[in-house]
């Protein structure tokens, strides 16, 4: 099965969706599984991830019944506050749940460089593994130090980053990202999503070409079993068609296995969620 490890859905909401800034004014709609299943039928896609863009439990609770409603919608990250004292009873209360897999917090946006490693986030995450939910790691590159510590003091938790960490492609920044995303990798407990490139590119102006350096580092320090491909739809088209999305991944793994490929299109997604 060829799977969308990422994608979003939302009612769109001016106040609630703040971050869809002008530049972004085309995705200033809503997006829903109306929309994306003709967008699979169209690239031959057979399922996805949805992953949460509101920090509230109504988010999850949203995606879980769209997720119901929805053969092809396999799984859902969504948001809890693993901050809270009562996370333990959240996180439980999710079990009867099946397609909620994981959880993701907006670290990105957070202005404190080292959240991820703060004590209550910590206590949150030492949670998640008792129930076997996975958790999405979105940060930008300065705050790959702290995302580094997190993985190495959870070695038996199950993350995946999002976005390949957001590299500064518009700009041309690699060392700094790629140090630090090698050092990342050589946990095996870490897996990386091939996502959310062309948005950090110039949307207007970006090259396929810009991508393989940082492609080639990804592919080089995680590996083919531990790469998932996602799209990042509806963001994504803020910059450019899902079909190119795509076609950026598949045609850099061309030269790869047969197998190789398979595990990176799909069986990745399906065994590191457990779909």
């Amino acid at each position: 099965m060829t799977i969308d490890a990422h994608q979003h859905f939302w009612k769109y909401e001016p106040r609630k969706h703040a971050w869809i800034d002008d530049e972004m004014a085309v995705i200033r709609r809503d997006f829903l599984p109306v929309d994306l299943r003709q967008v699979y039928q169209e690239n031959g896609i057979d399922g996805c991830v949805a992953v949460q863009v509101d920090q509230t439990l109504e988010e999850t609770d949203f995606l879980l019944q769209l997720s119901e409603e929805n053969d092809f919608i396999k799984g859902v990250i969504g948001w809890v506050d693993l901050r809270s004292e009562k996370v333990d009873e959240v996180l439980s209360n999710y079990k009867t749940h099946k397609k909620i897999k994981g959880f993701r917090h907006i670290v990105q946006g957070e202005a404190d460089h080292n959240f991820l490693l703060r004590p209550n986030f910590m206590r949150g995450i030492s949670n998640l593994q008792k129930y076997r939910y996975t958790y999405d790691i979105l940060v930008f590159p300065h705050q790959l130090g702290a995302t580094l510590e997190l993985v190495k003091h959870f070695p038996h938790q199950k993350f995946v980053i999002d976005h390949i960490a957001k590299p500064y492609i518009k700009d041309g920044f690699y060392d700094g990202w790629a140090l630090l995303m090698r050092e990342i990798a050589k946990n095996d407990n870490v897996y990386c999503k091939l996502s959310g490139m062309i948005t950090e590119a110039d949307y207007r102006s970006w090259s396929p070409e810009q991508f393989y350096p940082y492609i080639n580092l990804v592919m080089e320090a995680f590996g083919p079993k531990r790469i998932l491909f996602g799209s990042d739809w509806p963001v994504c088209l803020v910059a450019g068609s899902y079909r190119q999305v795509k076609q950026i991944v598949t045609e850099y793994i061309a030269s790869l296995s047969s197998s190789e490929q398979t595990a990176i299109m799909g069986e990745n997604a399906i065994q590191f969620y457990n779909l």
